[in-house]
């Protein structure tokens, strides 16, 4: 009975080995799987050139690979400077004005990716977050009402009326408003000097226009600094380069995001090498398709062959969310 038992388990036995194992899942890594949507998308719909998502208009080579209109003119320019032609970064196809075309539906797309306000940290539509960040975050950075009567207090929106209540500005002497007033008049003829300064080079023999794009860098100091330059440009005859720094960091030279009262300076150098003594009156102005807004103050530099450098020029920014852009003109 045993060995007929041990014959009936066996077929039974062998039937069960030969089952194919069960469907195993599919592994997916952690990081995809966490990873959200958006993420995802920025990726795939950031420029080729600059690694960002485009801010303004999107163009797109033949084979379809994508890059902001800044960078898009940039590559023409730079083949033209050289005398070469332009390709696409991914695919090397040849770009020119006639070839390359406007995506829409990825303008569109972009425009609703969401995005964390910087004040607040909420998250809105990338077409909405420029005016909530200047006019309607409640924790957006706001000058006192009566600023032009002396109070520079600045913070949050939403205590700016509990502010406006306890300010004394507003309870000032005739006298006093009337210093107040001779301080703005002052001002404003200080800033039609240098529009009017700005016509006169209008007016200039020499004239020459360039659009330089600055990248970032690290001096080989033991503390590294941070610096921003530009590549070698021809001007006027002559070879230059733009430096920008980050000032007012001294307690920390190596990361300037860590202060609260960040300065943007600049310096033009001239690589050329001269006999005669230059004069040259230099204007940095904002780049077409960027986001900084710069306040245009012309300066006069003199070179000659021991002096070929400028002295170091603030960069003054019209606004407080305006960041060092890619790109400047001069």
């Amino acid at each position: 009975m045993m060995s007929e038992h041990n014959l009936l388990d066996t077929p039974s036995s062998s039937t069960e080995q030969c089952k194919e194992p069960p469907t195993k899942k599919l592994k997916t890594s952690k990081s995809n799987a966490s990873e959200k949507l958006e993420e995802r998308l920025n990726h795939i719909l950031s420029c080729t050139v600059c690694l960002d998502l485009p801010t303004s208009a999107c163009m797109q080579c033949c084979h379809g690979h994508l890059m902001c209109v800044g960078c898009y003119h940039h590559l023409l320019a730079d083949a033209r400077l050289k005398d070469e032609q332009a390709t696409c970064p991914s695919c090397r196809v040849d770009i020119t004005r006639g070839t390359c075309i406007r995506n829409l539906a990825v303008e569109k797309a972009i425009s609703e990716l969401p995005v964390e306000c910087r004040t607040c940290g909420g998250t809105f539509p990338r077409s909405n977050i420029v005016n909530h960040e200047l006019h309607q975050c409640s924790e957006r950075v706001v000058p006192c009402r009566f600023k032009q009567l002396g109070c520079y207090w600045s913070g949050p929106a939403h205590e700016l009326d509990n502010h406006t209540t306890d300010c004394n500005q507003h309870a000032k002497s005739p006298t006093e408003l009337l210093k107040c007033l001779d301080h703005i008049h002052s001002q404003q003829e200080k800033q039609g000097a240098v529009l009017r300064n700005i016509v006169d080079l209008l007016s200039c023999d020499l004239i020459s226009y360039m659009e330089v794009q600055l990248r970032p860098y690290r001096t080989d100091d033991f503390v590294t600094k941070l610096f921003y330059e530009s590549n070698r440009f021809h001007l006027l005859g002559q070879t230059w380069i733009l430096k920008a720094y980050v000032s007012a960091v001294e307690n920390h030279p190596s990361n300037p995001t860590v202060s609260a009262e960040r300065r943007l300076t600049c310096q033009l150098f001239l690589k050329s090498k001269i006999t005669d003594p230059l004069e040259v009156d230099i204007l940095l102005l904002r780049a077409p398709y960027d986001d900084v807004n710069i306040m245009p103050k012309p300066f006069f530099t003199r070179f000659n062959a021991e002096k070929l450098e400028t002295a170091v020029q603030p960069i003054q920014l019209t606004s407080r969310i305006g960041c060092l852009g890619q790109r400047s003109s001069i």
